[in-house]
């Protein structure tokens, strides 16, 4: 059945909860003090029966300049506008600002009712505030649009503005109810028996009785315990129905008007904002760049500081790209509208549509690229959008889930269109447990980026067989995820440009060789290292008596230890690998034929002292050569 709201607007005391009351019979105000006071101060709800048994949702909003914000909200969701003009005042200073509101929010659909005609007895009144009407309409989306004259006092014309509303509820496209649920909280309240109820105009999405949802911004978690739709229990609640929610375990005081009622994982919320904006012509002076302003969307206002990205002031009339900055955080997707108020005096001035809802803080010289950015966000299609979004992600990449909260995209159009991306190489899934995304080009600079890593240490230190895998990181000039490193090794490894030996990374182009002075170098090292047999000297010692430079020393016996012609056993303590594979075999040789060893005798057959036994009982245990058992060792694996 489709779902479709009527939103009033106009100016104060033209007559729409009057007109409401005599088309439905609902009062729809409720307060106390709008009793008193005789105007509209918070939202009204109503409905109608339509023709052919469907339901029009009615939502009525204040007109007084004082309340602007609540119809502001109250214009979130609606499909149909009725601009309601008392016959006795003509076009008035709200209905200016309730028409220019609309516009911001591309309502697309309404008519114009001419009420209080039973207070005009002169025709030719009558025919001139028509005229002006007609002219103000000019350049509007209601230009051309239906002017019906009506009395809800004496029900003239009602019946032709009943009519006249079925053709447009029946000209509105049926919404569609895929994607996350959502609900701009426009009322909340406690009910005895059942505890907290939210209202609202639902936007998007199913929701059914027994579903977790969040309150957002915050994030509070709930349960939906039962659901009405104008005033009936139903089980189930699609896009533009007014509905309120029951709310599990959530306690009244937790929401407020500017909530959203959402689907679980729908929504992120965030401080900043970036916009595609527009500043009405009727704005009584530019907006200045860092300007303070009131950012209304959905039910929600919030203080907020625009940031204008290329320029110093936006005049009356023009368009830019900025980001806002919000005092407190709140949760839109792309392509909500919203509409800028002035901070003081307080008149609506703009509006326009959410491009980034996730964005980066611009600053500085990148303002201008960000706006240049945001230029090909807005005019991108959706596939683009979603190409647009993981190359603005950068190394990071993004997780589907967030991938479908920037672009605001339906879950099967994100899916399908990723699965035609990666098949055709434009997007990357580099962590199929997790589905996150990254653009091949970010993988090609990460991959560049390593490459320049791995160059600069060969360079340095020719005589390294490679780069621990582990330092290349923190190299890095971003920070880089996990998996997505041994990705991207791995991608550098099957394209054969680098190679992995163990926890070494090295280019594939790398190879290492002593230089003619360094190899005399070499030969002297293995020499005092062969001679001295199982009491080898500090390398200190050795290196005081060596040709060349420290750093040549030190960058030949890493080679050596990477060649395995020395071994390290202990801090300090090298021995050559020949004499330990010699006195190896000696060893072996005692054991099987001895069954065990103790510390002396061992010491006793090294010939060395303490400094070099204990090092080398170790090493050989470490080697998988010889066990420990009490005081003694034996041949590891020997019964």
């Amino acid at each position: 059945m489709k779902q479709v709201i009527l939103g009033t607007a106009g100016h104060i005391d033209h007559g729409k909860t009057s007109l409401i009351k005599t088309l439905t019979g609902i009062d729809t105000d409720r307060l106390k003090e709008e009793k008193l006071r005789g105007i509209t101060i918070e939202l009204g709800f109503a409905h109608m029966d339509m023709p052919g048994g469907e339901r029009l949702g009615i939502v009525d909003v204040p007109g007084h300049e004082k309340f602007v914000k609540h119809m502001v909200a109250g214009a979130t969701g609606i499909d149909l506008v009725a601009l309601v003009i008392a016959a006795d005042e003509g076009v008035m200073p709200q209905t200016r600002e309730h028409m220019e509101i609309c516009e911001l929010l591309r309502v697309k659909k309404g008519l114009v009712v001419l009420t209080k005609t039973d207070l005009v007895d002169d025709s030719d009144w009558l025919e001139m505030v028509r005229e002006d009407i007609v002219e103000f309409l000019k350049g509007t989306f209601l230009e051309g649009c239906e002017i019906i004259a009506v009395s809800s006092v004496t029900g003239e014309g009602i019946d032709e503005l009943k009519k006249s509303l079925a053709r447009l509820f029946a000209e509105v496209e049926p919404k569609s109810s895929e994607g996350a649920f959502r609900l701009p909280v426009d009322r909340v309240f406690t009910m005895r028996g059942f505890g907290t109820v939210i209202t609202g105009t639902s936007i998007s999405g199913r929701l059914r009785i027994g579903d977790p949802v969040v309150i957002y911004p915050d994030g509070l978690k709930s349960k939906v315990r039962g659901i009405q739709v104008h005033g009936n229990d139903v089980q189930e609640v699609l896009p533009g129905q007014r509905t309120a929610v029951n709310l599990q375990g959530m306690e009244r005081a937790l929401i407020e008007r500017g909530n959203v009622l959402a689907s679980a994982g729908a929504l992120c919320a965030s401080h900043m904002i970036d916009i595609q904006l527009e500043l009405l012509e009727s704005a009584p002076r530019p907006l200045k760049h860092r300007a303070k302003i009131r950012f209304h969307s959905g039910t929600a206002e919030h203080l907020a500081t625009i940031i204008l990205l290329d320029r110093q002031e936006l005049k009356p009339g023009e368009k830019t790209f900025a980001q806002v900055r919000l005092d407190q955080p709140t949760a839109v997707l792309r392509g909500d509208r919203f509409v800028l108020r002035s901070y003081s005096p307080v008149l609506t001035i703009g509006g326009g549509a959410v491009l980034h809802p996730l964005p980066r803080k611009h600053k500085g010289s990148a303002k201008r690229e960000a706006a240049k950015a945001l230029e090909k966000l807005f005019k991108s299609s959706d596939s683009d959008v979603i190409l647009w979004h993981l190359q603005d992600a950068g190394w990071a990449g993004l997780g589907e889930e967030e991938l479908r909260i920037r672009t605001n995209v339906p879950q099967k159009f994100l899916e399908k269109t990723l699965q035609q991306f990666t098949s055709a190489r434009k997007v990357v899934l580099y962590d199929r447990e997790n589905k996150k995304l990254i653009h091949p080009d970010a993988v090609e600079e990460m991959k560049s980026s390593v490459t320049a890593i791995l160059a600069d240490h060969h360079s340095r230190f020719p005589l390294k067989a490679g780069m621990p895998k582990e330092e290349i990181p923190a190299l890095l000039a971003k920070p880089i995820d996990g998996k997505l490193y041994n990705f991207v090794l791995r991608q550098l490894v099957e394209a054969g440009e680098i190679a992995l030996e163990m926890e070494w990374v090295r280019l594939t182009t790398h190879k290492v060789a002593l230089s003619k002075d360094e190899d005399i170098i070499r030969q002297k090292i293995e020499k005092v290292f062969r001679e001295s047999g199982l009491q080898p000297p500090f390398f200190r010692e050795v290196a005081s008596g060596l040709p060349g430079v420290s750093k040549q020393h030190q960058e030949v016996l890493e080679w050596m230890l990477a060649k395995g012609i020395l071994l390290k056993t202990k801090e300090e303590i090298y021995f050559h690998a020949a004499v330990l594979a010699e006195f190896q075999n000696r060893l072996v040789t005692w054991l099987k034929e001895h069954g065990e060893i103790t510390t002396t005798q061992f010491k006793e057959m090294t010939g060395a002292s303490r400094k070099y036994t204990i090092p080398l009982l170790e090493y050989f245990d470490a080697q998988k050569v010889t066990i420990r058992v009490g005081e003694v060792r034996k041949l590891r694996g020997a019964g």
